[in-house]
């Protein structure tokens, strides 16, 4: 990993931040091998780099590695924001494959990480492994809550709340009356944004007494479209395109970065004529997908970053505990993100329907349910 993809991806947390502070107002080189290690870390030399605290924290991405533009790339943020802010030493281990998994954590395992942090819902097998191996080392998983370890802190979210409020946006913007959705693997992690998505729409549909379509998933049959992976853009693309075919103008992919070919196929069909969206998920997209960000209407965030940054923070006060953190809307883990370059495609009414939608969540007033949700 070279100076500038750090530098990119440091610029980004910065960038992110600001962005989540505007939320907050509207309301994921396969390894194997050794972990490469960034800055406050060993350079080539073996000489240590100088560190604050006598603290190391490492990371082992899910398939889809740090730079996949969405939740392994907002929870690689969280761990370089805690080394520049606490001045910790990080190490990390990116993987491109599941056999990847297991040979990754051993290497962070063996390199004295005081906690070492797994992200994805994938990884949970093997984490529970590693922890129950190495009960003095502090394990955090992210998007998992399996593991009930002593060492083991996971890091979950209701993403159902804030895709909810996607839902309705995307609901109250489409010029079709047709928007779609679509996963990698049909994991709890991914159909919880799914469900939410629906809810949020047919919650359109009943207040507005419309009959905007949903295509690409069922909640009540927990069937729908996955393309069973979170690396193939063309299995990505080719969905998109079959759902702009059958109407679509607004799309969820909830598949890592296997979204950006949602979003190739929305950039190809606008240039066609059509007026086609993308809702991301995980990061607010406008600021990490790379290329098509004018076309995102809002991104369903979780805040991985603050979570891991946080998490890491305890463990350096010496204050862990296993206890699941929850992200909701309410102690701002999930957010709908700012709509940027698609302001205008959303109405000062609609607007202010989500604020009021967010607060009765947070309220209870309106219930968001999913099979996927923590359960607190």
């Amino acid at each position: 990993m070279n100076n500038s993809q750090r530098s990119t991806r440091l610029n980004n947390k910065t960038a992110l931040s600001a962005a989540m502070l505007g939320a907050s107002a509207l309301l994921l080189a396969g390894c194997g091998a050794a972990p490469e290690e960034p800055a406050g870390s060993s350079d080539a030399s073996g000489e240590a780099a100088e560190a604050t605290v006598d603290y190391t924290g490492c990371i082992v991405s899910d398939q889809g590695g740090f730079d996949d533009q969405s939740f392994n790339q907002s929870s690689y943020e969280g761990i370089t924001a805690a080394q520049e802010n606490l001045g910790i030493e990080v190490r990390e281990a990116e993987s491109q494959a599941e056999t990847d998994f297991g040979p990754n954590v051993n290497s962070m395992v063996t390199s004295s990480c005081d906690m070492i942090v797994t992200v994805g819902f994938l990884l949970s097998a093997t984490t529970a492994e590693a922890a129950e191996a190495n009960p003095d080392t502090n394990f955090a998983i992210v998007d998992d809550n399996q593991i009930e370890l002593p060492n083991v802190k996971p890091i979950i979210y209701d993403t159902a709340q804030a895709a909810f409020l996607a839902g309705y946006a995307a609901a109250g913007t489409t010029e079709t009356g047709t928007v779609a959705t679509y996963g990698g693997i049909q994991i709890p992690t991914v159909t919880i944004f799914m469900d939410g998505f629906a809810d949020g729409v047919a919650y359109y549909n009943e207040q507005k007494d419309a009959d905007v379509e949903l295509l690409g998933w069922d909640k009540e049959a927990q069937t729908g479209t996955f393309t069973g992976d979170f690396e193939s853009l063309a299995n990505g693309k080719t969905n998109t395109e079959n759902f702009i075919n059958e109407g679509a103008d607004i799309i969820m992919p909830v598949a890592g970065p296997v979204g950006v070919g949602t979003i190739e196929a929305v950039e190809e069909a606008n240039a066609d004529g059509a007026n086609a969206k993308v809702i991301w998920v995980d990061s607010d997209g406008f600021l990490t997908v790379n290329a098509g960000n004018e076309f995102i209407l809002t991104s369903v965030m979780k805040l991985m970053g603050e979570a891991v940054e946080e998490v890491i923070s305890t463990d350096v006060d010496g204050n862990f505990d296993s206890e699941p953190y929850v992200g909701t809307l309410e102690n701002g883990g999930v957010a709908l993100a700012p709509f940027h370059d698609q302001e205008e495609s959303v109405s000062d009414e609609l607007k202010a329907e989500l604020e009021e939608i967010q607060a009765g969540i947070i309220s209870g007033d309106i219930t968001v349910e999913s099979d996927a949700s923590p359960q607190q």
